[in-house]
């Protein structure tokens, strides 16, 4: 669904959303992004 925001679990929206575009899962893209945003932290 577009405009649809993801879960309070997902800790960068913008780069779930962005992986989400390039055809990821959902669940590898909410990894991908939370880990990013653990490194960053």
């Amino acid at each position: 669904m577009p405009g649809k925001k993801p879960g309070p679990s997902i800790k960068k929206p913008k780069t779930y959303e962005a992986l989400k575009k390039k055809g990821m899962s959902k669940s590898r893209a909410a990894r991908i992004s939370n880990a990013q945003a653990s490194k960053s932290r």
